[in-house]
Protein backbone atom coordinates (compact mmCIF):
# COMPACT_ATOMS: atom_id res chain seq x y z
CA UNK A 1 0.00 0.00 0.00
CA UNK A 2 1.98 3.62 -1.28
CA UNK A 3 0.77 6.34 1.31
CA UNK A 4 -2.09 8.11 -0.65
CA UNK A 5 -4.00 5.11 -0.45
CA UNK A 6 -3.46 4.92 3.02
CA UNK A 7 -4.63 8.60 3.61
CA UNK A 8 -7.77 7.94 1.49
CA UNK A 9 -8.52 4.99 3.78
CA UNK A 10 -7.76 6.95 6.83
CA UNK A 11 -9.97 10.47 5.57
CA UNK A 12 -13.14 8.36 6.01
CA UNK A 13 -12.11 7.60 9.77
CA UNK A 14 -11.41 11.40 10.28
CA UNK A 15 -14.38 12.46 8.41
CA UNK A 16 -16.34 9.84 10.90
CA UNK A 17 -14.56 11.12 14.24
CA UNK A 18 -15.46 14.54 13.17
CA UNK A 19 -19.07 14.24 13.32
CA UNK A 20 -18.77 11.49 16.19
CA UNK A 21 -16.83 14.41 18.17
CA UNK A 22 -19.06 17.33 17.13
CA UNK A 23 -22.22 15.28 18.58
CA UNK A 24 -20.14 14.59 21.93
CA UNK A 25 -19.43 18.50 22.01
CA UNK A 26 -22.89 19.34 21.66
CA UNK A 27 -24.19 16.61 24.28
CA UNK A 28 -21.31 18.19 26.42
CA UNK A 29 -22.66 21.49 26.21
CA UNK A 30 -26.04 20.33 26.88
CA UNK A 31 -25.69 18.45 30.01
CA UNK A 32 -23.37 21.23 31.29
CA UNK A 33 -26.21 24.06 30.45
CA UNK A 34 -29.09 21.35 32.27
CA UNK A 35 -27.35 20.51 35.28
CA UNK A 36 -27.03 24.50 35.73
CA UNK A 37 -30.52 25.05 35.51
CA UNK A 38 -31.24 21.72 37.68
CA UNK A 39 -33.00 20.06 34.63
CA UNK A 40 -31.25 16.46 36.33
CA UNK A 41 -33.72 14.04 34.09
CA UNK A 42 -32.49 15.34 30.89
CA UNK A 43 -29.36 15.25 31.98
CA UNK A 44 -30.22 11.36 32.60
CA UNK A 45 -30.92 11.16 28.79
CA UNK A 46 -28.23 13.10 27.70
CA UNK A 47 -25.45 11.20 29.87
CA UNK A 48 -26.29 7.88 27.95
CA UNK A 49 -26.24 9.47 24.78
CA UNK A 50 -23.11 10.83 25.39
CA UNK A 51 -21.72 7.62 26.95
CA UNK A 52 -22.95 5.98 23.42
CA UNK A 53 -21.44 7.92 21.24
CA UNK A 54 -17.94 7.85 23.56
CA UNK A 55 -18.40 4.27 22.84
CA UNK A 56 -18.45 4.86 18.85
CA UNK A 57 -15.55 7.59 19.07
CA UNK A 58 -13.56 4.42 20.86
CA UNK A 59 -14.45 2.31 17.95
CA UNK A 60 -13.65 4.75 15.43
CA UNK A 61 -10.30 5.00 16.93
CA UNK A 62 -9.46 1.71 17.63
CA UNK A 63 -10.04 0.81 13.65
CA UNK A 64 -7.68 3.73 12.89
CA UNK A 65 -5.38 2.77 15.05
CA UNK A 66 -5.59 -0.66 12.96
CA UNK A 67 -5.31 1.24 9.68
CA UNK A 68 -2.49 2.94 10.57
CA UNK A 69 -0.09 -0.02 12.31
CA UNK A 70 -1.13 -2.34 9.82
CA UNK A 71 0.94 0.44 6.76
CA UNK A 72 4.10 -1.76 6.07
CA UNK A 73 6.45 1.12 5.63
CA UNK A 74 9.35 -0.58 5.55
CA UNK A 75 7.84 -2.68 2.60
CA UNK A 76 7.11 1.01 1.07
CA UNK A 77 10.15 2.34 0.93
CA UNK A 78 12.10 -0.74 0.14
CA UNK A 79 9.86 -1.87 -2.90
CA UNK A 80 10.93 1.28 -4.76
CA UNK A 81 7.08 2.94 -4.70
CA UNK A 82 8.12 5.85 -2.81
CA UNK A 83 10.79 6.81 -4.66
CA UNK A 84 8.85 6.80 -8.09
CA UNK A 85 6.31 8.61 -6.24
CA UNK A 86 9.02 11.30 -4.86
CA UNK A 87 10.44 11.52 -8.40
CA UNK A 88 7.06 11.79 -9.96
CA UNK A 89 5.88 14.80 -7.07
CA UNK A 90 9.16 16.53 -8.13
CA UNK A 91 8.71 16.74 -12.09
CA UNK A 92 5.13 18.03 -11.16
CA UNK A 93 6.23 20.49 -9.01
CA UNK A 94 9.32 21.68 -10.91
CA UNK A 95 12.00 20.79 -8.08
CA UNK A 96 14.95 19.58 -9.60
CA UNK A 97 16.30 16.54 -8.74
CA UNK A 98 19.34 14.23 -9.37
CA UNK A 99 20.66 10.76 -8.14
CA UNK A 100 19.65 7.62 -7.08
CA UNK A 101 18.03 5.43 -4.39
CA UNK A 102 18.69 5.89 -1.65
CA UNK A 103 20.29 9.45 -2.07
CA UNK A 104 18.59 12.28 -4.04
CA UNK A 105 19.93 15.95 -4.74
CA UNK A 106 17.07 18.96 -4.85
CA UNK A 107 19.66 21.86 -4.41
CA UNK A 108 20.79 22.77 -2.24
CA UNK A 109 19.07 19.82 -0.05
CA UNK A 110 20.52 16.58 -0.19
CA UNK A 111 17.23 14.04 0.79
CA UNK A 112 18.29 10.47 2.13
CA UNK A 113 15.59 7.23 2.47
CA UNK A 114 16.50 5.32 5.40
CA UNK A 115 14.69 2.10 4.56
CA UNK A 116 16.23 -0.17 7.63
CA UNK A 117 14.47 2.59 10.34
CA UNK A 118 11.79 3.74 7.77
CA UNK A 119 13.01 7.43 7.64
CA UNK A 120 13.74 10.36 5.10
CA UNK A 121 16.29 12.51 6.42
CA UNK A 122 17.26 16.16 4.55
CA UNK A 123 20.55 16.63 5.06
CA UNK A 124 21.12 15.71 8.40
CA UNK A 125 17.99 16.37 9.93
CA UNK A 126 15.30 13.76 10.14
CA UNK A 127 11.97 14.57 8.94
CA UNK A 128 8.89 12.82 9.58
CA UNK A 129 7.14 12.59 6.10
CA UNK A 130 6.20 9.94 4.09
CA UNK A 131 3.91 11.20 2.28
CA UNK A 132 5.69 12.24 -1.15
CA UNK A 133 3.62 15.25 -1.95
CA UNK A 134 4.16 16.53 1.26
CA UNK A 135 8.29 16.25 1.00
CA UNK A 136 8.29 17.54 -2.03
CA UNK A 137 6.17 20.64 -1.06
CA UNK A 138 8.50 21.20 1.75
CA UNK A 139 11.61 21.30 0.01
CA UNK A 140 9.72 23.22 -2.47
CA UNK A 141 9.02 26.11 0.16
CA UNK A 142 12.43 25.64 1.81
CA UNK A 143 14.34 26.66 -1.61
CA UNK A 144 11.78 29.62 -2.52
CA UNK A 145 12.55 30.54 1.46
CA UNK A 146 16.17 30.29 0.60
CA UNK A 147 16.12 32.53 -2.61
CA UNK A 148 14.04 35.09 -1.37
CA UNK A 149 16.94 35.47 1.73
CA UNK A 150 18.67 38.44 1.39
CA UNK A 151 22.15 37.87 0.17
CA UNK A 152 25.16 40.11 0.66
CA UNK A 153 27.63 39.42 -2.75
CA UNK A 154 29.85 42.00 -1.98
CA UNK A 155 30.31 40.29 1.77
CA UNK A 156 30.66 36.92 0.54
CA UNK A 157 33.04 37.67 -2.32
CA UNK A 158 35.52 39.12 0.24
CA UNK A 159 35.07 36.47 2.72
CA UNK A 160 35.68 34.14 -0.45
CA UNK A 161 38.92 35.90 -1.23
CA UNK A 162 40.10 35.98 1.82
CA UNK A 163 40.07 31.88 1.71
CA UNK A 164 41.62 32.13 -1.36
CA UNK A 165 44.61 34.37 -0.10
CA UNK A 166 44.96 31.97 2.30
CA UNK A 167 44.63 29.11 0.09
CA UNK A 168 47.48 30.21 -2.15
CA UNK A 169 50.20 31.24 0.75
CA UNK A 170 49.61 27.59 2.18
CA UNK A 171 50.01 25.47 -0.80
CA UNK A 172 52.75 27.92 -2.37
CA UNK A 173 50.38 28.90 -5.61
CA UNK A 174 51.24 32.03 -7.67
CA UNK A 175 48.66 35.10 -7.67
CA UNK A 176 46.12 34.22 -9.95
CA UNK A 177 46.21 30.86 -10.07
CA UNK A 178 42.74 28.45 -10.46
CA UNK A 179 41.65 27.36 -7.00
CA UNK A 180 39.04 24.44 -6.67
CA UNK A 181 36.06 26.11 -5.26
CA UNK A 182 35.78 22.35 -2.32
CA UNK A 183 39.69 23.52 -1.31
CA UNK A 184 38.37 27.30 -0.47
CA UNK A 185 35.52 25.65 1.38
CA UNK A 186 37.75 24.07 3.79
CA UNK A 187 40.00 27.41 4.30
CA UNK A 188 36.64 29.15 4.76
CA UNK A 189 34.74 26.83 7.09
CA UNK A 190 38.62 25.65 8.97
CA UNK A 191 37.00 23.70 11.80
CA UNK A 192 34.55 20.84 11.27
CA UNK A 193 32.24 21.30 14.18
CA UNK A 194 31.28 24.44 12.01
CA UNK A 195 30.93 22.36 8.92
CA UNK A 196 28.03 21.23 10.66
CA UNK A 197 26.11 25.16 10.69
CA UNK A 198 27.64 25.75 7.22
CA UNK A 199 27.92 22.46 5.33
CA UNK A 200 29.29 22.04 1.66
CA UNK A 201 26.11 22.26 0.02
CA UNK A 202 24.85 25.37 1.89
CA UNK A 203 28.43 26.78 0.44
CA UNK A 204 27.41 25.45 -3.00
CA UNK A 205 24.06 27.67 -2.70
CA UNK A 206 26.21 30.54 -1.71
CA UNK A 207 28.51 30.00 -4.59
CA UNK A 208 24.98 29.97 -6.60
CA UNK A 209 23.73 33.40 -6.09
CA UNK A 210 27.03 34.96 -6.04
CA UNK A 211 27.28 33.37 -9.73
CA UNK A 212 24.04 34.41 -10.40
CA UNK A 213 24.85 37.75 -9.14
CA UNK A 214 26.21 40.57 -11.15
CA UNK A 215 29.99 40.62 -10.51
CA UNK A 216 30.65 43.01 -7.95
CA UNK A 217 34.26 44.32 -6.78
CA UNK A 218 36.38 42.83 -3.93
CA UNK A 219 38.52 44.62 -2.08
CA UNK A 220 42.17 45.78 -3.57
CA UNK A 221 40.18 46.58 -7.05
CA UNK A 222 39.97 42.84 -7.87
CA UNK A 223 37.49 40.52 -9.79
CA UNK A 224 37.07 37.16 -10.25
CA UNK A 225 36.10 33.99 -12.35
CA UNK A 226 34.86 30.99 -12.15
CA UNK A 227 36.03 28.02 -14.12
CA UNK A 228 35.38 23.57 -15.16
CA UNK A 229 36.91 21.03 -14.81
CA UNK A 230 37.45 17.72 -15.73
CA UNK A 231 37.64 16.31 -12.26
CA UNK A 232 33.76 15.78 -11.32
CA UNK A 233 34.40 14.93 -8.03
CA UNK A 234 36.05 18.70 -7.51
CA UNK A 235 33.36 20.08 -9.33
CA UNK A 236 30.07 21.61 -7.57
CA UNK A 237 26.82 21.59 -9.19
CA UNK A 238 24.47 24.55 -9.06
CA UNK A 239 21.02 26.17 -9.98
CA UNK A 240 20.76 29.84 -11.02
CA UNK A 241 17.75 31.29 -10.34
CA UNK A 242 16.14 30.34 -13.54
CA UNK A 243 16.30 26.55 -12.80
CA UNK A 244 19.48 26.23 -14.98
CA UNK A 245 22.31 23.73 -14.43
CA UNK A 246 26.11 24.65 -14.38
CA UNK A 247 29.11 23.06 -13.24
CA UNK A 248 31.83 25.10 -11.47
CA UNK A 249 35.13 23.61 -10.28
CA UNK A 250 37.39 26.41 -10.18
CA UNK A 251 38.29 30.30 -9.19
CA UNK A 252 40.09 32.93 -9.34
CA UNK A 253 40.93 36.55 -8.17
CA UNK A 254 42.75 38.62 -10.09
Amino acid sequence: MDYDTLYGEYLVFEKSLKEKLKTLTKLQKSVAKQMESGDVFRCVSDTASLNQVGGEVESIAGEMHALLEGFDAREYLESGLFTEQLLAECAKKGVDVIGSFPVFEMFPYTVRIDVENQEVFVDRKKVSCLRPSALVSTIKGGQEKLYKASFNATQFANELAVAYDLALLSLNKPAGSDLYLTTLYKYLVPMSRFRKDYDQQSYAFDIARLFDNEMVEVKGGRSYQFGPSRNSNKTLRILDRSGAEHFLATIRFF
